[in-house]
């Protein structure tokens, strides 16, 4: 039988799955050959699964270098769970667990280990590990090693000299996130030997994508999150302040909210992230600090309640969401203050001029997916290199989002423009256009401008909206000598003088509906009362052991088990996640509640 053979029987004994995910088999083929790979992969792909199969089937010791404590404390305990041999080595390693990775490698039992890149840096764990067969050095999160990228660690840097000392062992690095130059820069800092790269599609097409101009925001996302009683979710925010007062906004309209920033103390922060790990309907408010770490499948919605810092970390975010294939939700929320923030910190940040270009320019596409008049996913994926259809999946495609006929709109605005010289900026223009006397519109005499109240019609927010989308088609820009400084751009002036057409996005909030059937579609077959039952038992048995629910079955497999109504283990055996471990452990238990509800 060869290496992958035992693999795919592995797959199924171990895992309880009957194929592999598109884009496995090959990948995991390679480096079942000892091919040196770097693969890069949506989340939600089954990117560990690359590195966790090949010292199931073969011979030697697997390190996995990840950045996170929780990431790697996640993966141990389902790997467990699976009856596979792995520990972690990282700084909350108790003395216990350390001597038994000790007994592991001396009697050759463990297969994998996940360890921090800082202490595997360390001299003595070097010194220790070269007396050891290492089969696979595994880096997951390998975008880190990248200074441009939006999760750098510095410590990736090294670990190539890490290589280097154990005798240059087989090299695997995956990630979800890499641009052509990222992937250039891992295979030159983490690669020994030059690796074959693998780029899977970015597409994850379970996920509904939808955007939205800020109007009201903690009101706009609690009517959001009526489609998602009763499911886990995350909801980013750009400061701790706005997630501890989201957290507590939602607590008082009775759901199970918590905050999680740096800031808070780290027992409190631990805690609040073993709750959502742990605990099914629990919303998590979180700054950015919140995520990497986190392999949570059910999560069904990302919510951005500030929107994100770039394209990158966007795509990043919002593939948290639905990791277990089932469909999830993802709303981002923006508006004129977030942008001008994001512009102010890239212009004072202390990086060299080019490096402010490339930010500029990656905040520049950020805005154009937020205001697109075409298929979010076509624009998503064509900022990563990649072609597609219409999705028919998301706000644009779905009619949410439809255009009108926007030249009379856009004149008033670039007026506007023109009339200030271009010295003042989106709130102060729509408090003109639309005819508001604020305290600066009157110091400055703007009052008495023609372009004063010419548009009554609209609010400020909507004028806000105007010129966003002005912005985003560049009719108008920042001034390239001058950033304090608005122009209208000659395509502008083109609209401005009705030679050129201008088609404006008029938001239609009409999607509510449509999402509540989108979330219950996989579950439509399956007995409400009986999944329930199923989720109960799930929640008392991971209550006990002290574990995520997820690790002792999936959402899926739950659906898959009320759907189906198993009788015996080999039925059971059959259903999605159900190794050969698990059905042992827990399959008399699941068939009991099946066989009750079938007599109800």
């Amino acid at each position: 039988m060869t290496l992958i053979d035992k693999a795919r029987a592995a797959l199924a004994s171990v895992y309880g799955y009957s194929a592999f995910r598109p884009g496995q088999e090959e990948i995991l083929s390679a480096i079942l050959d000892g091919e040196e790979v770097l693969a890069v992969m949506p989340t939600g792909s089954g990117k560990s699964l690359l590195f966790q199969l090949p010292p199931i089937v073969r011979e030697g010791l697997t390190l996995v270098v990840s950045p996170l404590i929780a990431l790697m404390r996640d993966q141990v305990t389902q790997l467990r769970e699976l009856g596979v041999e792995a520990a972690s080595l990282n700084s909350s390693t108790e003395p216990d667990e350390r001597r038994s990775i000790a007994r592991g490698f001396k009697d050759g039992t463990l297969r994998l280990l996940y360890i921090a890149p800082e202490r595997l840096l360390r001299d003595d764990v070097i010194a220790y590990l070269k007396g050891f067969a290492i089969g696979l050095l595994a880096i997951d999160e390998a975008h880190c090693v990248s200074q441009w990228g939006h999760d750098f660690r510095p410590e990736y840097l090294r670990l190539k000299e890490v290589v280097e000392a154990l005798g240059g062992p087989q090299t695997v690095a995956v990630t979800a996130t890499a641009d052509a130059p990222t992937r250039g820069e891992i295979a030159r800092k983490l690669f020994v030997r030059r690796p074959r790269v693998f780029v899977r599609s970015f597409d994850r097409p379970n996920l509904f994508l939808a955007m939205r101009p800020k109007t009201d925001a903690t009101r706009q996302l609690i009517d959001r999150l009526e489609a998602h009683r009763g499911e886990s979710g995350i909801i980013y925010c750009a400061s701790r302040r706005r997630t501890e007062e989201l957290a507590e906004e939602l607590s008082c309209r009775g759901r199970r909210a918590l905050p999680y920033h740096a800031g808070l103390e780290h027992d409190v922060r631990s805690a609040n992230q073993d709750v959502f790990l742990r605990e099914d309907g629990c919303v998590i408010c979180a700054t950015v600090a919140f995520g990497m770490g986190v392999d949570k499948p059910d999560v069904r919605f990302v919510f951005h309640a500030d929107m994100p810092a770039s394209i990158e970390a966007y795509y990043q975010e919002i593939g948290r969401a639905g990791r277990d294939g089932l469909p999830a939700d993802t709303l981002t929320l923006y508006g004129a203050g977030d942008i001008e923030l994001r512009r102010r910190q890239i212009a004072e940040s202390g990086a060299s001029e080019e490096r402010k270009r490339v930010e500029a320019k990656k905040l520049d596409d950020l805005v154009a997916l937020c205001e697109t008049a075409r298929c979010r996913r076509q624009t998503l994926l064509g900022m990563f290199g990649e072609q597609s259809s219409p999705c028919g999946h998301c706000d644009v495609c779905q009619g949410a989002v439809r255009l009108i006929d926007g030249r009379v709109d856009a004149q008033k605005a670039l007026s506007a423009v023109l009339r200030t010289s271009g010295r003042f900026f989106f709130g102060h223009l729509a408090n003109i256009l639309s005819g508001k006397t604020t305290e600066a519109v009157a110091r400055h005499g703007h009052d008495e401008l023609k372009t004063f109240g010419v548009g009554k019609d609209r609010t400020p927010a909507d004028w806000r909206g105007v010129l966003r989308q002005l912005q985003s088609a560049k009719l108008i820009e920042r001034d390239e000598n001058d950033r304090d400084r608005l122009v209208v751009t000659e395509e502008g002036r083109r609209v401005l003088r009705g030679e050129a057409p201008f088609a404006l996005r008029e938001d239609v909030v009409n999607a509510k509906a449509r999402r509540s059937r989108r979330a219950a579609v996989d579950a439509e077959d399956a007995d409400d009362r009986l999944l329930a039952a199923l989720k109960a038992l799930r929640g008392a048995i991971a209550a006990a052991q002290r574990q995520p629910a997820y690790v002792i079955f999936p959402d899926r497999t739950l659906i898959e088990m009320a759907k189906a109504r198993p009788a015996a283990l080999n039925e059971l055996s059959s259903l999605h996640g159900v190794g050969a471990v698990k059905l042992q452990k827990y399959g008399a238990a699941f068939l009991a509640v099946v066989r009750d509800h079938s007599h109800a």
